[in-house]
């Protein structure tokens, strides 16, 4: 069984997340979403918030888990036997820090490779970061994440998101 891990802070899920998870997905045995839990960063949404929102959505795919950590990525990829990362690109501009990443990644486990998944040319223009700056000036999300997303993103930013 070649399992791997796609990791990152899922502040929250998008449907950019959603289409490397669709495609990686199809690449190994098994794909665990990891929820990296960074305690130094200030998230939108609990850890527990982020792993339901990231069920809600991944749910249906059946060789696909999600599960949350605060410790490093590879420690959590040596606990549970996994062979690869995988890590989505927006663009170009996110090449040289994902590298940089893998190389680090590299050093630490060697056993471990990662696999750069390029976004779809529709959901590459918005991270999390942006989903989120996007809602609080009240714009139009439907393109960018799930309505789950959509309704607690309204929730947390007072009903700014549509």
């Amino acid at each position: 069984m070649t399992i791997a891990i796609y990791a990152g802070s899922f502040d929250p899920i998008t449907l950019g997340h959603a289409s490397v998870v669709r495609r990686a997905a199809k690449l190994f045995s098994h794909l665990r979403v990891l929820i990296a839990v960074n305690p130094d960063k200030q998230a939108l949404f609990s850890e527990a918030e982020r792993v339901a929102l990231a069920r809600q959505m991944l749910g249906a795919m059946p060789n696909v888990s999600v599960d949350a950590t605060s410790g490093l990525v590879v420690d959590y990829a040596r606990a549970i036997g996994a062979s690869f990362l995988v890590r989505g690109l927006r663009g170009a501009p996110d090449a040289a820090p994902e590298t940089e990443l893998a190389r680090v990644n590299m050093a630490l486990a060697p056993e471990l490779q990662t696999v750069l998944i390029p976004a779809e040319p529709a959901l590459s223009q918005v991270s999390s970061s942006a989903l989120k700056e996007l809602a609080r000036r009240g714009e139009d999300l439907s393109r960018h994440c799930s309505r789950e997303v959509l309704a607690e993103l309204e929730r947390r930013l007072g009903g700014s998101a549509r």
